[in-house]
């Protein structure tokens, strides 16, 4: 559930084509792991059969338009369909991956959605608010910055065990905001 992400684009296929054309983009996330440069690859699939591969940032070229995929630390930044002409559009999540059971979770219980949508981002805020600090704080213990700018004491002092907590918080609410593709600076302060 948490190590891939799938989403497909049904399109209406020309008539020499026939019906219907369904296109499925897979990103495995594990291969951003075990890759040197840490990148991964989009992988794109037409009806059932894999038909090409690209690095991050992603865009194949499909009929009537392009679909665009684009990472984030946490999941996916973006999947969208851009038509030549048109709205772009936002591909439908596989029904058993993590970005399909939150979208579930959205149209069948809309309150609890926006009240965990709400708590991620109350979390990552808290966690930016509490971090940062700390962070000034070692950052202006490097001599050449002290020399400069002077020393920064924290007001804010958590034990090891804190600051992992607060970094582990932040991150599990950032994995929400992901599979619901939402992103902002906030999720890279996140990191």
């Amino acid at each position: 559930m948490l190590s891939r992400a799938l989403f497909y684009l049904p399109l209406d296929a020309t008539e020499s084509e026939g019906d219907r054309r369904v296109y499925a983009i897979d990103v495995p996330y594990w291969q951003r792991i075990a890759t040197e440069d840490g990148n991964g690859k989009a992988h794109l699939y037409v009806d059932g059969r894999h038909h090409s591969v690209s690095t991050f940032p992603a865009a194949f070229p499909v009929e009537g338009g392009v679909i665009e995929v684009k990472p984030s630390a946490f999941g996916l930044r973006r999947c969208h369909y851009v038509p030549e002409n048109g709205p772009e559009r936002q591909l439908l999540p596989d029904s058993h991956s993590a970005e399909g059971r939150r979208a579930r979770l959205d149209q069948e219980h809309p309150a609890r959605g926006r009240l965990l949508g709400l708590l991620s981002l109350l979390v990552i805020l808290l966690a930016v608010l509490l971090g940062v600090p700390q962070i000034l704080e070692y950052l202006t213990e490097i001599p050449p910055i002290a020399e400069r700018f002077g020393r920064f004491t924290s007001p804010i002092n958590f034990p090891w065990w804190g600051n992992v907590l607060i970094g582990l918080a932040a991150a599990t609410a950032s994995v929400e905001r992901a599979t619901r593709l939402r992103y902002s600076w906030l999720d890279s302060m996140a990191q």
